[in-house]
């Protein structure tokens, strides 16, 4: 079985410092990985409205994986974000890598308003926090290219019984020393760490672990 796991290219909104983008360094440390007989195949997609959707399609096309994580950087959280909703709506706060800056826009028009992860999610937060990962839930993934891509994603996949579902991760130490020395930041071998585990508890069929904590406030 293949497993697709994406990441971004760096954009350019100043606040992410260099031109590194922890989700697509993620991706990439993991590619090629043997996890639980699968094995793990990293894309980059580009930060455009214009160019992500159909860079998904063809990896989704080419690989037809039976799992699928979508990876994007969040700055400002200091944890694992797991998404839970991916909403068609198309809001940015920065213009994307092309200067392209859409408002109040639908991913797909005439698709539903929203889309739930299709992973095991509160499996995936107490099986990270259960091996000391920071990790939470959240109910927003924004309305820039990460949503994007995770509508297009579960859209893709609806109905297909294929588990998929995005991952927002928190930026690198470099990034946030770049910025401001309060920025909340983690180290790249942490988030992979972290990822490669959310790969493996999902392919188990998020098999809770023991000693479950309960349900946190979702991060926003």
């Amino acid at each position: 079985m293949n497993i697709l796991l994406t990441g971004f290219e760096p954009f350019g909104d100043p606040l992410h410092g260099p031109a590194v983008n922890p989700s697509w360094e993620v991706a990439r440390a993991l590619h090629g990985e043997a996890l639980g007989g699968a094995t793990v195949h990293a894309r980059r997609l580009p930060t455009r409205f214009a160019g992500a959707p159909q860079a998904l399609a063809d990896a989704l096309a080419a690989l037809r994986p039976g799992l699928v994580i979508a990876l994007g950087q969040a700055s400002g959280r200091s944890e694992v974000s797991i998404e839970r909703v991916a909403v068609n709506l198309i809001d940015a706060r920065i213009p994307d890598n092309d200067g392209v800056r859409p408002l109040d826009q639908p991913v797909r028009p005439g698709a539903p308003a929203a889309y739930f992860s299709t992973l095991p999610v509160k499996a995936l937060r107490d099986g990270l926090r259960a091996a000391g990962h920071p990790a939470g839930l959240s109910l927003s993934a924004g309305a820039f290219v990460c949503n994007q891509v995770f509508f297009e994603l579960q859209h893709r996949l609806a109905g297909r019984g294929v588990p998929s579902g995005f991952i927002h991760l928190p930026a690198l130490p470099e990034q946030a020393a770049a910025t401001q020395p309060c920025v909340p930041s983690m180290g790249l071998a942490a988030q992979v760490d972290a990822v490669r585990l959310a790969v493996r508890i999902a392919l188990s069929g998020g098999e809770a672990p023991a000693g479950r904590p309960d349900d946190g406030a979702p991060v926003s």
